[in-house]
């Protein structure tokens, strides 16, 4: 009897690592941690929750080093691939740095799908934010609530990348359109501590500035905080991008005028839902816009 028990528990054992060894593994590799940017962390609430529901296995990684950590990134992906994955979700670090590392990918047999910046090796689907546009929104409302003529700024994210390409060129030629006097435009690498030294930097040049463009919401936040320290931000309009949490917030207490809020937990879960559809040999279009709003004082609260 005993021996027929241990069998039979050997049976069950085995068939539960057969059925986790069939479980399909999926890599998701984000542009930074999950912990150091609020938008991707809503980027992995997306990829898990629709991991567990389709059922395989994902494993959610950002660039050890930031956004700007080409090789780390490669290092991530290159582990993965080592671990036997079949799909991939990327937000490449650089335009074109990774497609060594993405055509050994696919001469591997691994589905790929691109969320919140395309890269350039063809064939592959975007999933994300019409970055151009997008900015547009945002810099219109600065040319609609502002006299024409006034001194405006932008900061710019990484420019290697298409997101810190696309937002330049929709606020730059949006601002430029609308007779807005654009006095500084530089980067701030997406990073908040940046945002505020770049700023501070630019009050100190154009202490009649009126404006400010930030292409994401933490440059926005520490160009907040450079408005302070200079008893200026009753003066200046800042425009964020992302729609972040933390941006609602300066919103709702009139720290921020506005943000164009992305959809990141919609990149991470049609991101893995792509990556499903290829393995069953589905195909999908080449570009999948995941949409972009104004987050005002109206709708400040859902984005909370």
């Amino acid at each position: 009897m005993k021996l027929k028990q241990l069998l039979l528990a050997s049976g069950i054992l085995l068939s539960s690592a057969v059925g986790a060894l069939a479980a399909d593994k999926y890599a998701v590799i984000m542009g930074n941690t999950p912990s150091a940017n609020q938008f991707w962390a809503k980027v992995e609430q997306g990829a898990l929750a629709k991991a567990a529901e389709l059922g395989v296995e994902v494993t959610v990684l950002g660039s050890p080093g930031g956004e700007s950590d080409v090789m780390g990134q490669i290092a991530l992906v290159e582990d993965q691939l080592s671990k036997g994955i079949v799909g991939l979700v990327l937000a490449p670090a650089d335009f074109s740095a990774l497609n060594p590392t993405i055509e050994k990918a696919q001469k591997q047999g691994v589905k790929i799908v691109y969320i919140d910046r395309p890269g350039e090796v063809k064939g592959i689907s975007y999933v994300g934010t019409m970055n151009e546009p997008a900015a547009a929104l945002g810099a219109q409302y600065i040319c609609d609530n502002i006299p024409k003529g006034s001194e405006v700024a932008i900061l710019q994210g990484v420019m290697s990348i298409a997101p810190g390409r696309d937002r330049f060129k929709g606020s730059h030629d949006t601002l430029t359109a609308c007779g807005m006097n654009i006095v500084a435009e530089q980067t701030a690498e997406w990073d908040n501590a940046k945002g505020q030294a770049v700023t501070e930097n630019i009050l100190t040049a154009h202490p009649n500035l009126k404006a400010l463009f930030a292409s994401n919401d933490n440059m926005a936040m520490g160009a907040i905080e450079a408005l302070k320290g200079a008893k200026m931000l009753d003066k200046v309009m800042v425009v964020g991008f992302d729609g972040n949490p933390e941006a609602a917030e300066a919103i709702l207490k009139g720290e921020m005028a506005i943000s164009v809020a992305q959809r990141p937990s919609n990149m991470g879960s049609i991101g893995v839902e792509s990556v499903s559809k290829l393995i069953k040999g589905e195909a999908l279009p080449e570009v999948v816009d995941t949409g972009a709003e104004l987050v005002t004082k109206e709708n400040a609260d859902k984005f909370k």
